[in-house]
């Protein structure tokens, strides 16, 4: 499904699975600019990920996006924990210079979002990190987010056991929020969303847009996905755009899908919904964040830091 925003309304790509959805939308002036979020459902099948992630991205670029998000596992979804680290690359391998090749060719900005990258002593642990890459136009690294947070959950009753952590390594520290063409991204990954601390601090950093690029499973997306991406949005009055996959990607995984932006008042300006890999097409108007942040002004009223950690005991 791919939702190309026309006028007022939103025209459905004739050439994609159709999904209904609704868009907020005016032309693109001034403060706003268009960005594409991505919804994939990945495989252990490298090359037909690209294929699949270079049409929504050829779409996105025709109708007129300056950035592009692209989910978590982007690149390929392991179907064990052995072929997810043998499918693994650097930085510095094919898949990187394929969507380097895609950024120069389309002038587009990429948010990567979940890249298996090789840790530093590959060799010899066999250990990774969840990397969340973004490319310029000129098809350049400018940042890149190693996530924090890593995703170990025991689910008897729903038979889910994932145990990110062992075999990925978690990142050193968050990252500065840097300008784009649709304004100041702060970086996360999926399970990143659960802890404020981690949004709170690239909202004061500057960030205007937090990124969740995210493959949260079906039990956890349909208790927590949507109102975990609106509390965001609306605690740090900052756009919340959370590229997602969808699913089944191999016999022993599916996602969640829904991929959602949500505007700097928590309104849910689209959704890609559960079932097919599609696009929203979103404005993100910097005026907008700006008149809600004035009107509203949380950061002046939020207290010093030492308050939050000292608690009284009522006497």
């Amino acid at each position: 499904m791919f939702f190309s925003v026309l006028g007022s309304f939103a025209k459905v790509s004739s050439s994609l699975p159709a999904v209904t959805v609704k868009l907020h939308y005016r032309m693109s002036s001034g403060g706003r600019s268009l960005a594409a979020v991505c919804q994939l459902n990945a495989t252990p099948d490298k090359q037909a990920n690209l294929c699949a992630a270079k049409k929504l991205l050829q779409e996105a670029a025709q109708q007129g996006a300056s950035m592009a998000f692209l989910p978590e596992g982007f690149d390929y979804i392991g179907s064990s924990q052995e072929e997810t680290l043998a499918l693994s690359e650097s930085l510095e391998g094919h898949t990187m210079m394929q969507y380097s090749q895609i950024a120069r060719k389309l002038d587009i900005w990429l948010s990567l979002g979940g890249f298996h990258e090789r840790g530093p002593a590959w060799e010899a642990e066999q250990r990774i990190y969840n990397s969340h890459v973004v490319m310029n136009n000129k098809g350049q690294i400018v940042s890149i987010y190693r996530k924090s947070h890593l995703f170990d959950m025991e689910h008897p009753e729903k038979a889910i056991s994932i145990k990110e952590s062992a075999f990925t390594i978690p990142g050193p520290a968050l990252v500065s929020p840097f300008q784009t063409p649709v304004g100041k991204v702060g970086l996360g990954i999926c399970y990143d969303l659960r802890f404020p601390e981690l949004s709170l601090a690239l909202q004061k950093n500057g960030a205007e847009i937090l990124s969740f690029p995210s493959a949260f499973t079906g039990v956890t997306g349909a208790a927590h996905w949507e109102v975990l991406l609106r509390a965001r949005a609306i605690e740090n009055q900052c756009y919340v755009l959370a590229a997602a996959q969808v699913g089944q990607h191999h016999e022993k995984r599916s996602s969640y899908g829904h991929t959602m932006a949500v505007d700097p008042w928590g309104v849910v300006m689209g959704d890609c919904g559960g079932e097919k890999a599609g696009m929203l097409l979103v404005e993100v108007d910097l005026d907008k964040l700006s008149r809600i942040r004035t009107n509203m002004p949380l950061q002046k009223h939020r207290r010093d830091e030492k308050f939050y950690t000292t608690l009284s005991d009522n006497r």
